[in-house]
């Protein structure tokens, strides 16, 4: 098709699979291949052995694109936990990361989820430290700031904390703690990957 030739010309490949594209920003058979797994508290779409090349176009590669493919079957994944949610929310990024890349991509996913699910989507917390990123720091990346995130805003009922990659669930567990610093009764969480199957443990 016509946009898949172009693509080709373009050197792009489907960032799924590494193979060619038969359609636009992924190829058909990755497109089937979407679909999220439920857990106790939180939702995701695979293993970072599997889907791992979704984040990282996603993140590194400026697709944004592809947020909305990639949000549709985590909002199945979604109501199908059935979890009775006030809003949505993503874990934030700093300043000069959002300026690098332009978006925040669990920003883009979590916008595209209130969507699909009919929530609001807010900007709840603020993050205030820097930390590397937690694939570089071993055992370290475990040990971050208890202060890395701060509510802005205050919320009430429970609410979706979206972000993109669950590695040692340490940003995310602070993310957590603030969201229900700002009123949340109850905190749910939405990736595309886990890179640790171990970090899901404190949420089956």
């Amino acid at each position: 098709m016509l946009w898949g030739f172009l693509e080709a010309l373009l050197g792009h490949a489907c960032p799924g699979c590494g193979g060619p594209l038969d359609g636009p920003l992924l190829c058909a058979a990755c497109r089937r291949a979407l679909k999220a797994q439920g857990t106790g508290e939180v939702v995701y779409l695979g293993l970072y052995g599997r889907v791992g090349g979704l984040a990282r176009a996603l993140k590194y590669g400026r697709r944004a694109g592809l947020a909305p493919l990639l949000a549709r079957p985590l909002a199945e994944g979604v109501l199908a936990q059935g979890w009775a949610l006030s809003g949505v929310t993503a874990v934030p990024t700093l300043l000069p990361r959002l300026l690098q890349r332009g978006y925040n991509p669990p920003e883009l996913l979590a916008k595209e989820l209130a969507r699909l699910l009919h929530l609001p989507y807010r900007r709840v917390l603020v993050r205030v430290r820097y930390t590397p990123g937690q694939p570089t720091r071993g055992r370290e990346r475990t040990k971050l700031p208890s202060r890395l995130f701060l509510p802005k805003a205050r919320v009430v009922g429970a609410w979706l904390l979206v972000d993109d990659v669950l590695t040692s669930g340490a940003t995310f567990l602070r993310a957590k703690e603030a969201l229900l610093q700002a009123g949340a009764e109850r905190v749910y969480g939405a990736f595309l990957a886990v890179r640790d199957p171990a970090a899901l443990g404190p949420y089956r």
